[in-house]
């Protein structure tokens, strides 16, 4: 590391989120950096009006997938999900950067039923037996969302892009992050570079400001967006993607979602 480091649909209730929601999706870890044996982290996770503030409903975890530094998957210890939160622990059993992230994928079908406008939302398995294949005006949208975050114990290991979806691929380590510093990502399209993607990043404490103070990037022809941070402390980043290459025969776009939490420490 460059420096010492001391160190769902429906928004309510379903696990898929729609994209350009009025409530932000995110993960909020109790340290993104630790040292020694026997670390341990504990996560909140929130679907709110507010960055970092729990007031809307809380983040599902049931598609939680953890993947350790090894490559190997992990569980989450003491999972608890409240009325305007989820939280659950982690062991950090070996050195490295741990990869945290709520994973969804699913479809959501509107057509009209004797002129009334219904929809549906739910997994592609679903679908034939849910939505009339026939019905009027029927549009199938296919949509899947990340929310991730990473936390480091000891010496950081490399972050590889997902393959699948939009993705992140640092060429400034996630966990290596310092006030006044420039830091580069790469956004990836299934696992490649996507150019011309517009990134937002919006500090924590935006319930306490009048502005929001976000920071906005667009990718360059390499898929990059480089930021220098203003201050310390979390950031919520996002950024989102529709097209029509689509996994599920029935569906006419794909609508992908993109969202991490990243702490910032002080210089």
């Amino acid at each position: 590391m460059k420096k010492t480091l001391a160190i769902s649909f429906l928004a309510t209730a379903l696990s898929v989120p729609a994209l350009s929601t009025a409530h932000d999706f995110w993960l909020l870890p109790s340290s993104t950096v630790l040292s020694g044996e026997d670390s341990w982290v504990t996560f909140d996770g929130a679907v709110s009006n507010d960055k970092f503030h729990f007031n809307h409903a809380p983040l599902r975890l049931n598609s939680l997938v953890i993947t350790g530094p090894d490559g190997k998957q992990l569980k989450p210890q003491h999972t608890h999900t409240g009325k305007l939160r989820s939280s659950f622990d982690l062991q950090l059993p070996a050195p490295g950067t741990y990869r945290i992230a709520a994973v969804n994928s699913g479809v959501m079908a509107l057509w009209k039923e004797n002129g009334e406008n219904r929809r549906w939302f739910g997994s592609s398995a679903e679908l034939a037996g849910k939505v009339p294949a026939k019905a009027d005006d029927l549009r199938i949208l296919q949509r899947s969302s990340r929310v991730e975050t990473f936390v480091t114990q000891g010496r950081p290991t490399p972050v590889e892009a997902p393959e699948t979806g939009l993705g992140i691929r640092p060429l400034t380590h996630p966990n290596d992050l310092f006030a006044g510093e420039k830091a580069i990502f790469v956004v990836t399209l299934d696992g490649q570079p996507a150019s011309g993607i517009e990134v937002e990043l919006v500090p924590g404490g935006q319930r306490y400001r009048n502005q929001v103070n976000e920071i906005v990037a667009t990718t360059n022809k390499n898929g990059e967006f480089e930021v220098t941070w203003p201050n310390a402390g979390q950031y919520w980043l996002h950024f989102e993607h529709r097209d029509n290459k689509t996994s599920v025969p029935q569906a006419q776009s794909r609508n992908l979602s993109y969202t991490a939490t990243l702490e910032v420490l002080p210089e």
